[in-house]
């Protein structure tokens, strides 16, 4: 058993794409057009046969009700790890990303969450 895909549901599949891809620097796995969405998604550029993210339209109005639910909370929808979080929050930060948490040590972890401007709080995580 192992984990191929996981999703975010994200409001806008084209914005999620620039996001993930220019921001976070994912690269497109997957852009397979379906009627009005697409099967898209993204890996990691040293791991692109890894798992896949894939950017889910939020159409369903479960996932539109979940997904606010978890930013009201401020819960991330999903955590990716970094080398290290104080340096891919200040080119982030310098590149207009906006977070609702700074680097912040959580013991042997360090976090930091991001608006990814698609309706998801995402964190990132590195070793402390």
């Amino acid at each position: 058993m192992r984990i191929t895909m996981t999703s975010v549901f994200v409001d806008d599949q084209a914005k999620a794409l620039a996001f993930y891809t220019d921001k976070l620097g994912f690269v497109v796995k997957n852009d397979v057009p379906l009627g009005e969405h697409r099967w898209l998604t993204v890996v990691g550029p040293d791991d692109q046969d890894g798992v896949e993210l894939v950017l889910e339209p939020d159409e369903h109005p479960a996932a539109k009700a979940y997904a606010a639910a978890l930013v009201a909370e401020g819960i991330p929808a999903a955590s990716f790890g970094v080398d290290d979080v104080y340096a891919a929050y200040a080119q982030m930060a310098a590149e207009g990303v906006r977070f609702t948490q700074e680097p912040t040590s959580m013991g042997p972890v360090i976090t930091a969450t991001l608006d990814d401007t698609c309706g998801n709080l995402i964190q990132i995580a590195s070793p402390a």
